[in-house]
Order: structure tokens, then C-alpha cells, then sequence
């Protein structure tokens, strides 16, 4: 079983990303196909992968994450937040491997790599 998982660390507190929405879009030349949408649990994790067996394809992806939404919610105030949706475009050459990618964000700032 190959899969795509995410998961979300908020450094400015040092907690899960604990109810963050994140929508995963398969794109196709102009088109993009969405594949699922998920809040994160209290570890910051999706309860299953985003995308998995034949459903899992060689080709790009976008992850939104709707950070903007979640530092409002902590922060309890209506101001806009400087950062909003952060998003994330890759490419999946081998869908026979496993990915992770997980998003380390605080309000100004935002990273991240393939993990394992």
C-alpha cells in the first residue's frame, strides 16, 4: 500500500496544528482534480492518508493548508493574518514509495520538506 500523508507542527507554540483544514488537488495540465479534504486531528495528523493505492499516480499535487483560519481561531482575534492558505506544489515521480509532507508554520513563517 503507497500512500501520501501530511502533517502540520506549529512552532510558534510548539503544538500539533490541531484542526487545520488541508485540501490535496491532483493537477493536470489545467485542470485540478480534488482527492480529499481533511481536518487534522490533535496530533496535527489526517486520521488516514490524503491519497493512497490506485488512486496514488505519478504527476503533481497541490496541498492547501488553511493556516490563516487556525492562527484566527488561537489568536481569537478578526484581524487578517499575514499569512493565509500557504500552498504546497510537488511532484510524485514514484508512486510505489511512500511520502510525507509535513508543514512547520508559526504566523509569519512556513517550511517544509519530504519527510519519511
Amino acid at each position: 500500500m503507497t500512500k501520501l500523508t501530511t502533517h502540520v507542527l506549529d512552532v510558534f507554540s510548539g503544538k500539533p496544528g490541531k484542526g487545520i483544514k488541508v485540501e490535496l488537488f491532483f493537477l493536470d495540465g489545467e485542470n485540478k482534480e480534488k482527492l480529499s479534504s481533511v481536518i487534522l486531528n490533535n496530533d496535527g495528523r489526517s486520521e488516514g492518508p490524503l491519497v493512497e493505492n490506485e488512486n496514488f499516480k505519478n504527476g503533481k499535487y497541490e496541498l492547501i493548508f488553511f493556516i490563516g483560519d487556525y492562527f484566527k481561531k488561537i489568536s481569537k482575534q478578526d484581524e487578517l493574518q499575514f499569512l493565509d492558505d500557504v500552498v504546497v506544489r510537488f511532484s510524485i515521480s514514484n508512486n510505489k514509495e511512500n511520502y510525507h509532507v509535513p508543514l512547520l508554520v508559526s504566523p509569519w513563517s512556513y517550511t517544509t520538506y519530504r519527510g519519511s
